[in-house]
């Protein structure tokens, strides 16, 4: 049902800007207040106390009022929906916050809406459905030969990443104006994965939304992550090629032990895979290494084995004249890379290729064509999904924040690519630009927190924190805190802002104090 519009948002009248006597009951809110100016619907309202939602078997631990709304958006009859959830006023420090989502999206993540509701730091919080349903496109994710509807619709496509969180942000601010009678004084966002992607698409394209936001494990090159699974992919697809857990096992145990102890502590990790140095053919099964590893039954690599390994090393090229893709995958990952031996090809690369490049659900992805093709990747996808333009001026010129982080045993997303994006951004500025963002590489880390082969990594990074201290307080994040390894230790880490990299200097190797970034 569509409210009676009371209270015009398109410029908030005096009355908006008077503090109320007291915050609106939840039930009733929304009589008085008109999103028409963002083509918006209020759709229902209701309250939760302490402990009565139940998210990933995560209780609010914060009272709150939940709003469901849609946005009407496109040239046909597209919507997005979003739910806001309005902390008590006792709560609410007068900070926004906006979540993304993953892979292809289609519903809420409403788990990391607990997680910052829940988080302390008085959030109102915010997160939509992209602009496309789950339920109506395979259940949010991608098979071959399988109609994904979205992906037939220029302004979904469009949605899913670029215009994802703008499309519902200032419906959403104008909301929590309206409950708390004043604007919140910062909004920030986070989001990992897709949700990376869609932080840079909001620095891009969007930059006047946000004064600060958190881009995990980015998949901001959208097309071009795509095209590596596709390469990953082809290159292990047959008997002599296909690489075992046991045989990723083998070559990331032989990697590690030669290049753990490169920030001079041995502790199971590569701080740095950049510095490591191993080669590869050691591992042929006429070379000189004897695996000595508890539990792995492979002692030595074929040469075709090798041949798919170093493929996956190398990333995407072009066939005509050899130029990179995508990054490749670095030392110390190899033991994640199962995922990239079809299924990931399958999931995004297929359904992409059939379903928006090609508008073909018979294309036989094994006749991509590494030089010729690749026009129609960027033409047909690239100006839809990609998000990489190095040109982020006017988020930094309006004091705009930005933290990234990126795992580098990321079983999806190649770990240099966002220092290469980083670099394409230093060049474009011809500088340092860690005035307004910061990289910060995990080691061991995986894809939006722990790597599976990892558990004992710490893979709850505090960067919420760390962007709200950046953007409040002017302080400068050069180091973050890394907790809650998945084995249940209390080991912490520390995560340095790139290109610094943490040393041990002791006396604990399970205490992030024991590090100093250099």
């Amino acid at each position: 049902m569509r409210l009676t519009p009371l209270l015009s948002f398109g410029v908030l009248t005096a009355q908006a800007l008077v503090l109320p006597q007291k915050v609106p009951d939840c039930v009733t809110f929304g009589a008085g207040v008109a999103l028409g100016t963002y083509n918006a619907t209020l759709l229902n309202t209701t309250y939760y106390s302490i402990g009565s939602l139940n998210t990933s078997d995560v209780l609010n631990t914060v009272a709150f009022c939940e709003l469901y709304a849609s946005i009407s958006y496109g040239t046909g009859n597209d919507t997005l929906i979003f739910a806001l959830w309005l902390p008590d006023v006792l709560d609410y420090d007068n900070r926004f916050m906006a979540v993304g989502n993953g892979g292809m999206a289609g519903v809420i993540d409403y788990a990391n809406m607990m997680l910052q509701l829940n988080s302390g730091m008085g959030f109102a919080v915010a997160g939509g459905n992209a602009g496309h349903l789950a339920s109506l496109n395979n259940g949010g994710g991608g098979a071959p030969g399988v109609y994904l509807p979205y992906l037939h619709d220029n302004d979904q496509v469009q949605a899913w990443i670029d215009d994802a969180i703008s499309l519902f942000t200032p419906a959403a601010k104008a909301l929590t104006a309206a409950y708390f009678g004043r604007q919140a004084k910062y909004a920030y966002y986070d989001g990992c994965s897709t949700g990376g992607a869609q932080g840079f698409a909001l620095a891009q394209l969007h930059p006047e939304l946000f004064d600060g936001i958190y881009a995990g494990s980015p998949g901001n090159w959208y097309s071009h992550l795509a095209l590596s699974f596709l390469w990953n992919a082809q290159h292990t697809n047959t008997s002599a090629t296909y690489l075992s857990q046991a045989i990723l096992n083998f070559t990331g145990n032989a990697v590690l032990a030669a290049c753990d102890t490169i920030d001079g502590v041995h502790d199971g990790l590569i701080e740095d895979p950049l510095r490591c140095h191993f080669d590869l053919k050691s591992l042929a099964c006429n070379g000189s290494y004897s695996s000595t590893a508890p539990g792995t039954s492979s002692t030595c690599l074929t040469p075709s084995q090798i041949g798919a390994v170093e493929a996956i090393y190398a990333g995407p090229v072009r066939s005509d004249n050899g130029s990179q893709l995508y990054p490749g995958f670095s030392f110390g990952s190899e033991s994640a890379w199962l995922l990239q031996e079809g299924i990931l090809a399958e999931a995004f690369s297929i359904p992409i290729l059939q379903n928006l490049v090609y508008d073909n659900l018979a294309y036989n992805s094994s006749t991509f064509n590494w030089a010729s093709n690749v026009a129609d990747v960027d033409a047909r996808a690239g100006s839809l999904i990609d998000e990489i333009s190095p040109d982020l001026s006017a988020f930094r010129n309006r004091s705009g924040k930005m933290l990234v982080t990126q795992g580098w045993a990321d079983p999806l997303n190649a770990a240099t690519w966002p220092i290469e994006h980083l670099e394409q951004i230093e060049d474009f500025f011809n500088g340092d630009v860690s005035d307004f963002l910061n990289l910060f590489m995990v080691p061991g880390g995986g894809h939006c927190g722990a790597a599976q082969t990892y558990p004992g990594v710490p893979a709850t990074y505090h960067t919420v924190a760390a962007l709200v201290a950046w953007v409040e307080r002017g302080l400068k994040p050069e180091e973050v805190l890394s907790t809650d390894p998945p084995d249940g230790s209390k080991r912490t880490r520390k995560l340095c802002a790139w290109p610094a990299t943490a040393r041990f200097v002791g006396p604990d190797a399970n205490d992030w104090n024991s590090y100093v970034c250099e």
